[in-house]
């Protein structure tokens, strides 16, 4: 249930604040940008129209990639033979040769950097056994983050009948994939050099030059075939607001960076996020069923946003506490409930997680005997109900 209350808010919150306005993307067939803390839609066009996104689907690999490797399931220091599929890839590639063995770290960086097509089934075979295998596991994730209108047929975006997505679904994977901060790593690098097994490198250039062009930019994709023209998910931050821009269908590298810079700069100079509470700040307290303390201090897991234009006032806000009953053992971390965020027009600016400020350790009977003789010593009567 909690899934899909989370499912439902944050694609309400992917509300466009601005649509059939200015064309902040005039070359391409498909256009969106969207607010990365919230989600909420800044600015579409035929977002949902169904097209290919050639390597852009890389953000789907780098999602599950990241998904195994912050689980614990993969390390970035786990080794990877490459087999003959994937040496054999065509397409952009970083030229590995089957039998050589890399890093899980140097086989990310050579899809989040150069887009390898052979870097990408090769840690498709890592984790599945087979990228037949890996795009199931792809597909099914896409449903389950809302990417609903996005069938992948391949780990890497070439060609091929049925492999499609959307810019809000494109969104949607780099929306997840930023919850794993890691991947700026190796999406921020403008060029960096691949150690082979043989000690010769290969240089590895980003494809995508905002990076290294537009203040900001530290990601994420671009894509291209004859098919699908010239694409870009890309992802910028400039003080507290981060971004995320599609463009699908351009038809030149110069229209995708245009587009793509001008709905930046559209973002940045029109909205600014405001951080509602500090996830160090007490809304209140609730008790613990059978802990060492009788009640918690709650706090935000995380600090909460607000997407606000540059010309608005900063509100008041009041939470709204609804906690889950709590027993002992706790952890501050654990999810104990939700906060609605209510701004001073009575309006629900967001619902998110709580927890409690600090562990809390289950009570055994010597901790309640003691708490009896303190009751008993202060002159205090105890009721047992």
């Amino acid at each position: 249930m909690k899934k899909i209350l989370l499912f439902i808010l944050t694609f309400s919150l992917m509300i466009p604040i601005v649509k059939g306005a200015e064309d902040f993307a005039p070359t391409a067939k498909s256009a969106i940008l969207i607010d990365a803390a919230t989600g909420k839609v800044l600015f579409e066009k035929n977002a949902d129209e169904q097209l290919p996104p050639a390597s852009m689907t890389k953000l789907a690999s780098m999602l599950i990639i990241m998904e195994y490797v912050d689980s614990g399931k993969i390390n970035l220091t786990d080794k990877v033979t490459i087999s003959e599929a994937a040496a054999s890839m065509g397409g952009s590639q970083v030229f590995l040769e089957a039998g050589e063995v890399y890093t899980v770290e140097q086989l990310l960086k050579g899809i989040a950097i150069a887009s390898g097509n052979d870097a990408v089934v090769a840690m498709s075979e890592k984790i599945a056994g087979s990228e037949e295998a890996f795009v199931n596991i792809v597909n099914k994730r896409l449903k389950e983050i809302g990417a609903t209108n996005t069938v992948f047929m391949n780990a890497h975006g070439l060609d091929a009948e049925g492999h499609v997505s959307t810019a809000r679904d494109m969104a949607t994977i780099a929306f997840n994939l930023l919850k794993h901060p890691k991947i700026l790593d190796f999406t921020s690098i403008y060029e960096e050099y691949l150690e082979k097994n043989d000690g010769s490198k290969t240089w590895l250039v980003n494809t995508n030059k905002l990076v290294r062009f537009y203040d900001g930019v530290d990601g994420l994709k671009t894509g291209f075939t004859n098919t699908a023209g010239y694409c870009l998910t890309a992802t910028a931050k400039k003080g507290d607001l981060r971004l995320i821009s599609v463009v699908m269908g351009e038809d030149t590298t110069e229209n995708r960076s245009a587009d793509t810079v001008k709905m930046l700069n559209y973002g940045f100079n029109t909205f600014k996020i405001n951080t509602i509470k500090k996830n160090t700040e007490i809304l209140g307290k609730v008790r613990v069923e059978g802990g060492k303390q009788e009640l918690a201090n709650i706090t935000l897991i995380n600090d909460a946003t607000e997407l606000l234009k540059n010309t608005d006032e900063v509100k008041n806000y009041t939470f709204n506490l609804k906690v889950d009953k709590i027993k002992a053992p706790v952890k501050k971390g654990d999810v104990v409930g939700s906060a609605e965020i209510i701004d001073n027009e009575g309006n629900i600016i967001d619902e998110v997680d709580i927890t409690v400020s600090e562990d809390i350790e289950k009570a055994f009977i010597f901790d309640y005997l003691l708490k009896n003789l303190k009751t008993l010593t202060s002159g205090k009567t105890i009721i047992n109900n």
